[in-house]
């Protein structure tokens, strides 16, 4: 089969690799969409993943081609979206059912070979089989939508309140739909770029700006979430956090990434600092809402390549083109 393979930092190749191996307790997917993710340019950078040469890809979905000996749930020919997490199910955080922290925490894609390829191999517990609802190129949105549900299960989701998001990009806008599906009074955004902001706007948001300071708050926002991972942004970021209210850290920093807080003042007006790991019991009502139309798919990915076109998309991603990127082997 031809998969995408980081070889190296900052390296990239497509190349003809052997088909996956089916395990007794595996299913192997014929991928259909695989979404392009700011965790893949950490995994370029040498960040996250294990070891290189990797197969990335972490957002999939795709059709069942072939069943392992013990799987009995799933049969070939279903429609599937992958959750990519591979908790040990023994460590002291999984027995607290907080697999996400799991201290032997793997992820396929990252660990293990991913979706930006023909096929791929992947256990049978971690699918979640499609409604009709859903078409499977755009089933490749549950994984980052379960990862923003999974950042709502960890703030005070108050109806009334006023958000205040920082990046426009795919997890901004899933940030902001659910911001909106949980009663928010409010919700503005942030982005130095421009053109990102501009989907904002025609999803229906008219509180823009490439600063906060562009913005009229006296007290500041309730939740303040940043989606963009950049230091200058969170920098920014956590002092507009109203007195009793959330930071939500949702986007993915470089390891190294350092911000200075003032300690006196989390303490004196009760500021709540949290942060969201990717996906924990969220990727099922993830496929759930995306039936239900919380995300318009046709807006939120932008670009679709085939996987030839995999370097070339992760360039246009690096360089904040577009939105969501997926990567469909059946491209031409």
């Amino acid at each position: 089969m031809k998969a995408a393979i980081i070889t190296g930092i900052n390296q990239i190749s497509v190349e003809t690799v052997p088909d996956p191996t089916c395990g007794e307790n595996e299913v192997v997917v014929q991928v259909a969409a695989s979404g392009i993710c700011g965790t893949d340019l950490h995994i370029l950078e040498g960040e996250f993943a294990p070891t290189l040469p990797i197969i990335p890809g972490h957002e999939f979905s795709g059709t069942i081609v072939e069943v392992g000996s013990k799987v009995s749930d799933y049969k070939v020919g279903q429609k599937v979206a992958v959750d990519p997490s591979l908790h040990c199910g023994y460590c002291f955080y999984c027995k607290r059912a907080r697999g996400n922290l799991c201290e032997n925490w793997g992820g396929i894609g990252i660990s293990i070979p991913g979706g930006a390829a023909e096929f791929s191999a992947v256990p049978a517990k971690n699918l979640y089989l499609l409604p009709d609802e859903i078409d499977v190129r755009n089933a490749s949105l549950i994984e980052p939508l379960s990862c923003a549900v999974r950042g709502y299960d960890v703030l005070p989701r108050m109806p009334g309140s006023h958000y205040l998001i920082y990046g426009s990009g795919t997890m901004g806008l899933m940030m902001m739909e659910l911001a909106r599906r949980n009663g928010a009074a409010s919700v503005s955004m942030v982005d130095i770029n421009e053109k990102r902001l501009e989907t904002a706007r025609t999803l229906g948001i008219t509180k823009l700006a490439t600063s906060a300071d562009e913005f009229e708050s006296e007290r500041g926002w309730d939740v303040v979430i940043d989606c963009t991972g950049n230091e200058k942004a969170i920098q920014d970021a956590i002092p507009r956090t109203m007195p009793g209210g959330t930071f939500l850290q949702f986007g993915v920093a470089n390891t190294h990434a350092k911000v200075e807080i003032n300690p006196f003042w989390v303490y004196n007006k009760e500021i709540t600092i949290a942060g969201s790991m990717a996906v924990l019991h969220s990727f099922e009502r993830a496929g759930d809402l995306l039936a239900a139309g919380v995300l318009n798919p046709d807006v939120m990915i932008s670009h679709r390549f085939g996987l030839d076109d995999f370097p070339k998309a992760v360039q246009m991603f690096k360089d904040g083109i577009g939105r969501k990127m997926t990567i469909e082997p059946g491209l031409k």
